[in-house]
Parts: structure tokens; C-alpha cells; sequence
């Protein structure tokens, strides 16, 4: 037990909070596994720490008892008494801001709330908004953000997109390209589907990303839109899928010194910077 409070369990059977699928709901009640999430998001010293779709509060209880001050965002509206008591268990360390994710500033948020320079994003993502919520981050202005490190739950098969390059071609694509850009991302261990409830059919991972505070300079749409049209058609040479982009390939291509023979899955997130200034410059 890591507080007072009654097991996650007893909690979700009280306030009637079965996950919905809809929401992308898998509750984590193992407090082994949210402590090691917790740890791994740490160490505090009172950082505030921004969680998307808490639930009952499992890795909300964890991320409080191991010292952060807690702002979570919770767009089912059925959680907010479990949470609420959660924060009257630790008065002044939890805020909760009913709201969907996508449709909310994460960084002014977290200013709003104490946050001078030092912030962080750690949750078990709702699997149907992970991936466009991560992008949104990521593609963020101004950078650095107030955020010092991103500890996130994703489908394994997500996960291994955030952190593959070009040596690992079958999930290199433009997650990768955007968060190598930005970030140092590791896959920091995998979750088993027993873990959840209800279980996933998949295994989940934990990432952590680091932003780099001096990337490439470059327009993050434009950057993202290169890397979608090249890898729209991954099978076929650079000179070819770039067509999408409405713009002579072969002189883009030149522009940013890139071979016309090329395919996405070879070049590299410079390669790709270089590709995205190219398109900004014409």
C-alpha cells in the first residue's frame, strides 16, 4: 500500500467505473507496476506533473506519494469523485481539469499551476489519442517547452515507431522522424496486458523522451508533412512519393542534397530537416 486510501479496486467498484473501450479506458491497478512508472518519472523535489486521463488515480497516487504535485486532465466525468478524494488525501498537490487533452495547452497549464521552467508529462496515454497527442507535443512552439522529460505509456507497436531509425525500417516513419528531431527517445520496459483492466489484446511499453533543447532549425508542419508524403508511399523512390506535395520533386530533392532514388525508410532525421527547409524555402 503506498497511502491510506482504499484499494483501486474497492474504488472502481463504489463509483461504478468500468473502462470504456470508447475512451480508450485500461485502468492500471497493479501498485508495483505505477510505483515503477512513478520512479522512472522521478525524482520530483515538488516538479509539477501533468497526467492525461488519470482514471481512478492509480498512477495519480503513485506520482503524489513519491513528492510531485499533480495536475491531471480527465475527460470522463464518472472519475472525478474518485479523484477528488484522492486530493483530499493530499491537500495541494492534486488539481483536476475536467477536459479533453487534445483541446487543452499542457504547457500553460502546467504554468497556471506552479510550474517555472520545470515540468513533466507522465501518464498511461488513452490509446485512442496517443499518438495525436504526443505529435501535438512534439510539434509544439515555442521549444523547449516548459517540459523537462515525457514518461508515456503507448501500445508496444506505437513505442517502437517513437524510438526506431532508419536501422529499424519496417517501424521508421514519421513519429520517428518528428521525435528524433526533437527528442532522445528510449523505450524504457514493456507491460504486459495482464497488468490492465480490462487486459488489452497487446503488450504495452514505457517511453521516456528528453527534449533536445537545440534541434535542427526547421518548421515542425513542414517537417511532418515531408515525412508524410514520403512515407505515404514507402515502397517507392523519394523522386516518386514527394509528388504528393504538389511541388517538383526532383528540384526539392536537389535543393536538400538527397539522391532522387532514395526511399524514406534511408534517410535520416537531418536528411528529412533538410527535405522539410527545402519545401519552407519554395
Amino acid at each position: 500500500m503506498i497511502d491510506a486510501l482504499p484499494p483501486l479496486r474497492e474504488v472502481v467498484t463504489r463509483h461504478g467505473l468500468d473502462a470504456k473501450k470508447t475512451l480508450g479506458q485500461n485502468f492500471l491497478f497493479d501498485l508495483n507496476l505505477t510505483g515503477r512508472i512513478a520512479r522512472a518519472a522521478g525524482p520530483f523535489d515538488d516538479t509539477v506533473v501533468v497526467e492525461i486521463g488519470p482514471g481512478p488515480g492509480g498512477l495519480t497516487r503513485a506520482l503524489l506519494a513519491q513528492g510531485a504535485k499533480v495536475v491531471a486532465i480527465e475527460r470522463d466525468a464518472r472519475c472525478l469523485p474518485a479523484l477528488e478524494e484522492i486530493a483530499q488525501h493530499y491537500p495541494g498537490r492534486l488539481t483536476v481539469v475536467e477536459g479533453d487533452a487534445l483541446a487543452i495547452d499542457v504547457a500553460d497549464l502546467a504554468r497556471a499551476h506552479g510550474a517555472d521552467g520545470k515540468a513533466r508529462i507522465c501518464a498511461n496515454l488513452p490509446y485512442n489519442v496517443a499518438t495525436a497527442l504526443l505529435t501535438r507535443w512534439i510539434e509544439a512552439e515555442p521549444w523547449p517547452s516548459v517540459f523537462d522529460r515525457y514518461v508515456l505509456m503507448f501500445q508496444k507497436e506505437v513505442a517502437l515507431r517513437i524510438v526506431a531509425t532508419p536501422k529499424n525500417r519496417a517501424d521508421y516513419g514519421r513519429l520517428a522522424v518528428l521525435c528524433g528531431w526533437r527528442t532522445k527517445a528510449r523505450l524504457l520496459f514493456d507491460v504486459s496486458p495482464s497488468a490492465f483492466t480490462p487486459p488489452p489484446k497487446v503488450t504495452s511499453s514505457v517511453v521516456e523522451l528528453v527534449p533536445n533543447p537545440t534541434p535542427l532549425a526547421c518548421d515542425p508542419r513542414a517537417l511532418s508533412r515531408v515525412a508524410q508524403a514520403a512515407f505515404g508511399q514507402r515502397r517507392k523512390m523519394l523522386r516518386q512519393s514527394l509528388k504528393s506535395l504538389g511541388v517538383d520533386a526532383s528540384a526539392l530533392l536537389a535543393q536538400a542534397g538527397l539522391e532522387e532514388t532514395r526511399r524514406a525508410e534511408e534517410i535520416d532525421v537531418a536528411g528529412f530537416v533538410a527535405l522539410a527547409n527545402a519545401f519552407s524555402a519554395r
